[in-house]
């Protein structure tokens, strides 16, 4: 699946044809009423979370309110088609998270998301754990690709559910080191921890916030992290790519807007979230949360979604992955 990177410079310079002086006017105008952040998940999950920390944030910066709609379903692709279809005013918005990336090649889609999705700005990346039941006999990365090699298809890796980011991060995993594990699909992140902690499967990949207290209290051991440098709340705890270089399976969250949404206002908000991804506060509350703030351009925004779409079609192709 190519997607050349090409196609954001093009997205950029459509905006760019508008009369300068109706752009100047419509950022100086801009908001004049209430903005809409449509997220693809249910009220209350992480998501949803960072969503209203920065909808909160930019409702004190812009002077207009800014309101978190919530339309889960589809594998947040009801929510991105929604946004896809909106007007290309700035009132519209899309938490765009890694989960779009990866729909791309997953879903059969009404809509191109690169074509019709611009990137605002990036705002967090979320840090996976790879982990297993204290009774696992192996301790680290390499330990576990051996045991792995040695018993082929016989270690289960539990997972959120199909095309789910743990189920990814596994088939990357069996992709990059040549193993073979079972994957055992489950419909959430606590149901495939819940298993874990009960040795009924070996292994899972899923967000630290899902597993910290589990970690801490000696229920669940964690091997590495899957982002490419170490995290401040486990310092100790080793990355996978310092075992298979180049491995990297975060997730990530960002606001995208309709295309040909004005280079005024992408830029407009993009300042302002970035403002707030530098402030201590918003930072300490979204560190408390484990996840790591990403300050860029709206061009910087539009390579990671790139990049990150042509890797994980090569993943689901490998993998054969089937969405539920």
């Amino acid at each position: 699946m190519k997607l050349p990177r090409r196609k954001f410079l093009h997205l950029a310079a459509g905006a760019a044809a508008l009369p300068a002086v109706s752009r100047s006017a419509w950022a100086q105008a801009y908001p004049s009423r209430p903005v809409r952040i449509l997220v693809g998940f249910t009220a209350g999950s992480g998501p949803d979370i960072v969503a209203r920390l920065i909808g909160q944030w930019l409702s004190e910066r812009l002077g207009q309110q800014v309101l978190i709609e919530n339309r889960p379903g589809g594998a947040s692709n009801i929510a991105t088609e929604a946004v896809v279809r909106a007007a290309p005013d700035g009132y519209t918005l899309l938490l765009v998270t890694s989960g779009n990336a990866v729909n791309a090649s997953l879903y059969e889609l009404s809509f191109n998301f690169i074509r019709d999705i611009a990137p605002v700005a990036a705002i967090t990346r979320t840090p996976h754990v790879m982990e297993v039941h204290p009774s696992f006999p192996a301790r680290t990365v390499p330990e576990f690709i051996a045991f792995a090699k040695a018993n082929p298809g016989k270690v289960t890796l539990a997972s959120a559910g199909n095309g789910s980011p743990g189920h990814l991060a596994g088939a990357l995993l069996r992709m990059m080191v040549g193993i073979d594990l079972t994957h055992v699909p489950y419909r959430g992140a606590s149901q495939a921890v819940t298993d874990l902690i009960g040795a009924q499967v070996d292994v899972a990949i899923v967000t630290l916030a899902a597993s910290i207290e589990q970690i801490r209290a000696g229920k669940l051991r964690p091997i590495a992290m899957t982002t490419v440098t170490r995290l401040d709340l486990l310092p100790d705890l080793p990355t996978v790519s310092e075992f298979v270089p180049t491995f990297e399976a975060s997730g990530w969250l960002g606001i995208g807007a309709p295309s040909n949404t004005s280079r005024e206002v992408i830029d407009r908000l993009n300042k302002e979230i970035n403002a707030g991804l530098a402030d201590s506060g918003l930072e300490a509350k979204l560190a408390d949360l484990g996840l790591t703030p990403i300050i860029g351009s709206p061009a910087d925004f539009g390579t990671l979604i790139a990049v990150e779409t042509e890797k994980w079609a090569k993943v689901v192709k490998f993998a054969g992955i089937k969405p539920d």
